[in-house]
């Protein structure tokens, strides 16, 4: 039998309004489904990257800490939110609800620091890709350095308010006090979703500017045959998608000592008297080649970092998409709160703008396979692989069947 006590205690983890009694069967439907796309999803992003060798690179470690913070979110709290609004109350008791509140935004805070690092590193590979610093942190160890510091960071900012976690009705799970947990809460609140995300702006902007002024400054300047064809003489450094080469520092200072040395062998030539008739004649066959195939001028490093930098803007687009979705996703629920500070908005109204970030967090995967060839390509190995097992089973059972 229930006392006065247990009956206050089981109100205070209750969301049951008359206006939720039947969407919340939308958000049961909404949130399985979150649930099934991401997790299956973000596993697929992982594998992809762990099975594909193209996908393993520097850059591409950062969408995958990005999916481990989705996964996060998709495989563990999101079924516990879908058991809230099917049965309008938190079965799960007070050092639960804290948990959750904690995993909650630690998910949401190392998303939002993962975005701020791959708009970073886009930036740095157009405006700094030759620097010390940008070496340093776009380097193997640096992205390490970087991923951990992004779930330590997300769980030094939010593990303070472990005594303010509780359940609210207006969104029936479970987050900080609105009043308890300030000034702090306003400010990690600033810090991230308005100054970080401010920030991932701000460098996909300066991002546009500087391919916008490259893009009009290449149009003025087209490189001669002949020096397109000293460039194929050189560059034999390799560069992967998060910008930085492995040999050459960048295509100006490659050009530059490949003038250089092309300048200092001929002198030494000419100096030394080695020039031979054969020589000549194949430098005037090779000549002769460049200007009339343009198969030769196909394969030139112009026309490589042509494909290089549509790649990149392809991954930038890709990225920039990553970001709008977001904001997208959490841009009503926050302004709701801001506006609504007194809790006079009907809950259904709190509810609705709660489940489009529920959207965050399973929208990636469906992204990568719509914009990238190569995480798409991979996406359709991994399911023809794991639905091969079945096809088998399937023929196996219709010839014992006949």
């Amino acid at each position: 039998m229930w006392n006065d006590t247990d009956l206050l205690r089981n109100d205070s983890f209750s969301c049951a309004s008359p206006s939720v009694e039947g969407y919340r069967y939308f958000g049961v439907l909404l949130g399985s489904a979150v649930t099934i796309v991401g997790t299956i999803g973000n596993i697929l992003t992982v594998l992809a990257f762990v099975t594909d060798a193209n996908l393993r690179t520097r850059f591409n470690v950062l969408i995958v800490n990005l999916a481990f913070a989705d996964l996060l979110y998709c495989t563990i709290l999101q079924p516990v939110s879908v058991d809230s609004y099917l049965h309008l109350h938190w079965r799960g008791g007070a050092t639960w609800c804290r948990m959750f509140g904690l995993l909650l935004f630690l998910s949401n805070s190392v998303s939002i620091i993962t975005l701020c690092l791959i708009a970073m590193s886009r930036y740095l590979v157009v405006a700094h890709r030759t620097s010390s610093c940008a070496r340093l942190l776009l380097s193997q160890r640096g992205v390490a350095a970087l991923l951990i510091s992004s779930w330590v960071l997300g769980l030094a900012s939010f593990a303070p308010l472990w005594p303010v976690y509780v359940f609210a009705p207006q969104v029936c799970t479970c987050s900080f006090h609105r009043t308890k947990g300030r000034p702090y809460t306003t400010v990690l609140l600033f810090l991230y979703f308005f100054l970080g995300l401010g920030f991932v702006g701000l460098f996909y902007f300066l991002i546009y500017r500087k391919v916008s002024v490259a893009a009009k400054a290449f149009l003025k300047y087209r490189p001669s045959r002949r020096s397109s064809k000293r460039k194929q003489a050189e560059a034999e450094g390799t560069t992967d998608d998060s910008g930085i080469s492995a040999g050459a520092s960048t295509t100006q200072s490659c050009e530059i000592s490949s003038d250089g040395a092309v300048a200092e062998q001929h002198g030494k030539q000419a100096q030394e008297g080695q020039t031979t008739t054969q020589n000549a004649t194949q430098h005037a066959s090779s000549e002769t080649t460049s200007k009339a195939s343009p198969v030769v001028i196909q394969n030139t490093p112009a026309a490589a970092n042509s494909g290089e930098d549509n790649e990149f803007k392809r991954v930038t687009r890709m990225c920039f998409t990553v970001f709008l979705c977001f904001v997208g996703c959490f841009a009503p629920f926050l302004l709701l709160n801001v506006a609504d500070k007194k809790n006079r908005a009907p809950q259904v109204i709190h509810m609705i703008c709660a489940n489009l970030t529920w959207l965050n967090s399973c929208i990636n995967p469906l992204l990568y396979a719509a914009m990238n060839r190569q995480f798409n390509q991979a996406y359709k190995d991994l399911l023809s692989k794991a639905a091969h097992p079945l096809r088998w089973f399937g023929r196996t059972h219709w010839f014992t069947s006949r």
